[in-house]
């Protein structure tokens, strides 16, 4: 498909300006013809060498960008543009290239008859199913613009507590992993050069002697422990590929000790703040609860909203089920309950997540402050009692030879 710049005047004698996608130039005049349109100027928009695909490199799409995508195709919907051609605006800017061609795609086949909504569907790795869902109900209702700008509110808000978290784990990650390689090199590098230094039968003290067993194992058996780190990546990433796995896996993370609680409030704030935002948008409880438990990323919730959707369906309300799981505070469950008597569920949910947001911000800016001491204190220790073990026999040899 090439791509057509046109300006264009409708039946109403207003100037319009847009690109178009068609196999050729005849079918792409034919096309504004046939959707009533006087041609003042039509003309091939030529691929510059800076935009080849070869020169760029293609990135994840992140939330941000679709957030953004989102607050733009409202904007302009809300000026009147045609959807067809909001949508080929938008990815005549679009940088990411990745997230250009998807958006292409998605107005090639609006502009083939297909719903908005469908052509999202087509594009499912790149837009949620939370994203997907308020765009067809905005279709139904007319509201798409308002859709638009809850779902680029509802995006945002997730990527501000997803960088929180990410914030919170990002340090003692680093830290760890460098302090881990730091200690690797001590045992392959400098630990041969302390023996060398050993007087010739000096007894060695058994912390000396495991230094010198870790040492002589990772230069002797290297093979064996990469064996031994590929085959517990390639576990973790298997059973996170399985149902069983992840349920276990989702266990874990919640029963961490410090990162547990975090997780567990974020993941909160994220079905809250979802399942506000799809009962806002007029999409129904039971779809809106698959929706809002896949966008925690957490199976355990997953699988609570699943059953609570069975009892609701029986004729319960909400807040039960979600207590009979125990992963959800006491203070969801009530909110939710009051909501449900007073009519107000999304405000309420709205307000807890506003809350457990707060929460999570909170408790990583206090985690921040609170692991880069207990961080280097610990490194500190592990490198000081390797360095103690080595020394030790030296000293041990010195104090018998009464210098």
């Amino acid at each position: 498909m090439r791509t057509f710049s046109y300006e264009i005047l409708d039946n109403q004698g207003r100037i319009s300006v847009g690109q178009l996608k068609a196999g050729d130039l005849n079918r792409a005049i034919t096309h504004l013809k046939d959707m009533g349109y006087f041609i003042i100027d039509i003309r091939e928009k030529r691929t510059t060498i800076a935009s080849l695909s070869f020169f760029k490199k293609e990135k994840k799409v992140t939330l941000g960008e679709i957030s953004l995508f989102s607050r733009q195709l409202a904007s302009m919907l809300q000026a009147g543009i045609p959807l067809t051609q909001c949508l080929f605006a938008l990815e005549d800017q679009t940088v990411n290239l990745r997230f250009k061609k998807v958006v292409e795609a998605v107005a090639i086949n609006v502009e083939a008859g297909m719903s908005f909504g469908e052509a999202l569907e087509e594009q499912s790795k790149i837009f949620p199913s939370l994203f997907t869902g308020m765009v067809k109900a905005g279709e139904l209702g007319g509201t798409l613009d308002t859709s638009l700008v809850h779902l680029s509110e509802q995006l945002q808000k997730d990527k501000t507590l997803r960088d929180n978290i990410r914030s919170a784990t990002f340090y003692p990650s680093m830290i760890g992993g460098f302090a881990f390689l730091m200690i690797i090199a001590m045992l392959v590098f400098i630990v041969p050069v302390f023996v060398k230094m050993f007087p010739p039968g000096t007894e060695l003290p058994l912390p000396t002697k495991m230094v010198l067993a870790a040492s002589n194992s990772l230069r002797g058996s290297w093979y064996f422990w990469i064996l031994i780190a590929g085959g517990l990546f390639g576990g973790i990433k298997y059973l996170s590929a399985s149902v069983a796995g992840t349920l276990w896996l989702d266990k874990l993370k919640f029963r961490l000790p410090v990162f547990g609680s975090l997780l567990q409030k974020a993941s909160t704030a994220r079905f809250t703040r979802t399942l506000a935002t799809l009962l806002n948008g007029g999409i129904p409880i039971l779809q809106a609860l698959d929706v809002s438990g896949k966008a925690t990323g957490n199976q355990l919730i997953v699988n609570a909203l699943a059953a609570a959707k069975e009892k609701i369906e029986e004729g319960a309300g909400l807040a039960e089920p979600l207590k009979e799981s125990n992963l959800f505070p006491p203070m969801v469950v009530q909110m939710v309950a009051v909501g449900e008597q007073s009519g107000t569920l999304s405000e309420m949910l709205n307000k807890v997540s506003e809350f457990f947001e707060e929460e999570v911000t909170i408790i990583t800016k206090g985690l921040s402050a609170m692991l880069e001491p207990m961080l280097m204190v610990g490194i500190g220790l592990v490198v000081g009692l390797m360095v103690i073990s080595l020394y030790l026999p030296i000293f041990n040899a010195v104090v018998q030879s009464g210098i």
